[in-house]
């Protein structure tokens, strides 16, 4: 059984949690896409731990956690992070792969990024600024440097002059030195090249030995290059087909597809987001959700659950199962909204556009559900949450047209609802 975690919103759903949750029944952890834009925040004997691109399942002993080819490494970042979890007790060892056909982060992507988004004033998309987007674009321009390349110093030399030199001609206030670049990097890769192998060929093999594999996705499918509300997007395939570009794996090799979904909607960063909430309901949440970056710290813009975009995020991964999480935070309001539809030019839809401008102009049609005033804070029994907390949840599956197998009610590991006789339930088995 290989499942895929991604998250069905615009990223910040909780998927740290929830993978660390499910990877202590899998022996494997695998991340397809994305960068050190990622913040997934696990709590675990009483530490606080964000992963940015070690996968969450590495705060489980004995599972094994790759990054795949579709992935973008920095290796600061990267050993940053392994040094992280180091000093707080996380043993990585061998229990960690590299896809040698990764795309590196440098220097120069991080200038870039900061640029491009000065340049973009009013129109700018609201990246973390850690050069991700440069990244992708080096590599879809066949000018990337791979991780595999660090191993040919001929060959890496002639990259990294090639591409610094460009970065001089574009920012002329500053000249950067090759060779400085160059030594960062075969640091780097001193520590680094024990990890690094053909990951696609890694767990092809694993497969065929009956290991289990879970495929987790950074940000969310509203943030997908493709099926995002362009341009205000990742630069990835946050979406459950990122998983086969960005492993190497056959789609046969997906058993199911669980989503991740807030009670409620966030939005880091520029774009629309329909049911955003501007005054006291809207500081609420994200005061009471702790809702700003884990990487940036930026908070984050609130809103109502957004059924429409759900059912869109849905239909784009063939979702399997939900998994809700912060339903706590929704403890005590008198009454909860839930997006059902949009007003576009006077007429009322169902359906999530794909046209960026029809969105920023929507105008959310809601419904008005009782609230509760019991806590379902660390609630572990799905029968032991209010009347009204469950009838929200199953209003949710009917809109969304996926059931709801997980339940979270809380930050801590444990603080969680895995549903009787629910696909999870299996999935855990």
């Amino acid at each position: 059984m290989n499942i895929v975690v991604l998250g069905a919103q615009w990223g910040d759903e909780g998927k740290g949690k929830v993978v660390d949750l499910l990877s202590r029944h899998f022996s494997i952890v695998a991340r397809y896409q994305g960068g050190h834009n990622a913040g997934h925040t696990v709590y675990a004997g009483g530490t606080k731990f964000i992963l940015r691109l070690i996968p969450s399942g590495i705060l489980q002993p004995g599972v094994s956690c790759v990054i795949g080819n579709g992935v973008v490494v920095d290796p600061q970042a990267l050993l940053a992070e392994v040094d992280e979890l180091e000093k707080n007790g996380v043993t990585v060892g061998d229990r960690l792969v590299v896809s040698d056909k990764a795309h590196l982060i440098l220097p120069y992507h991080r200038e870039l990024d900061l640029l491009s988004e000065a340049r973009r004033g009013e129109r700018r998309i609201g990246t973390t600024s850690r050069g991700i987007g440069p990244a992708y674009e080096d590599k879809i321009a066949r000018r990337g440097v791979r991780v595999g390349d660090l191993a040919q110093r001929a060959l890496l030399e002639e990259a990294i002059r090639h591409n610094v030199d460009a970065r001089n001609r574009i920012i002329r206030d500053s000249a950067m030195d090759w060779r400085v670049v160059m030594a960062e990097l075969e640091a780097a890769w001193t520590r680094i090249r024990p990890w690094v192998a053909d990951v696609s060929l890694y767990l092809a093999r694993a497969r065929a030995a009956g290991r289990r594999i879970l495929y987790e996705g950074a940000q969310g499918t509203l943030l997908d290059i493709d099926h995002g509300t362009y341009p205000y997007v990742t630069s990835s395939s946050a979406s459950v087909g990122g998983v086969c570009t960005g492993l190497g794996v056959g789609p046969r090799a997906i058993d199911g597809i669980l989503g991740v979904v807030k009670a409620y909607t966030t939005r880091v960063g520029e774009g629309p987001l329909p049911t955003e909430l501007a005054g006291p309901v809207g500081e609420r949440l994200r005061e009471t959700g702790q809702e700003f970056g884990a990487v940036t710290g930026r908070p984050r813009r609130c809103g109502w659950f957004d059924a429409v975009a759900v059912r869109y995020t849905a239909r784009v991964n063939g979702l399997d199962a939900l998994a809700l999480t912060k339903l706590d935070v929704l403890d005590g309001l008198d009454a909860i909204e839930i997006c059902t539809g949009y007003r576009v030019g006077g007429a009322v839809t169902g359906d999530f556009p794909s046209d960026c401008a029809q969105l920023a102009a929507a105008e959310p049609v809601y419904e008005q559900w009782p609230g509760w005033a019991a806590p379902t804070r660390g609630l572990r029994r799905y029968g032991d949450l209010p009347a009204e907390a469950r009838r929200y949840v199953a209003r949710l599956e009917e809109l969304t047209g996926v059931p709801v197998a997980i339940v979270s009610t809380g930050s801590g590991r444990d603080d969680t609802i895995v549903r009787e006789g629910s696909l999870a339930e299996a999935w855990v088995a």
